[in-house]
């Protein structure tokens, strides 16, 4: 990502101002030798150094937000599990057609 190109994430995605943005390549160490005595390389990455405009403030935004409780008061995923569960045991239910023949025996 080019500076431009992290400043308009930051603005349209975060609706956050940005003041200025400073990037630098940051040069992966070769100091490591293999069995062979060859120089292993970590890769190279970029860094970005975001500064806000005057007065804004940055909270990251809550990415594992606690489980919505559902109106019976257990949680939301309950039903849906329990569905799930129900056409599991349908599905490995045997099948009165196939008179005695093993599931694993298809044709």
């Amino acid at each position: 990502m080019t500076r431009v190109d992290l400043r308009n994430y930051l603005e349209r995605i975060y609706n956050v101002p940005v003041g200025a943005v400073r990037t630098r390549v940051q040069h992966g160490s070769n100091r490591k030798r293999d069995h062979r005595n060859v120089r292993l390389k970590k890769p190279d990455y970029k860094v970005a150094y975001v500064q806000l405009a005057h007065g804004q403030t940055f909270t990251f935004p809550d990415l594992f937000p606690e489980k919505k409780l559902s109106p019976e008061g257990g949680p939301a995923d309950d039903n849906i599990r329990d569905e799930l569960l129900e056409a599991q045991r349908h599905r490995a239910s045997r099948d009165p057609r196939r008179g005695g023949v093993p599931a694993w025996f298809g044709l």
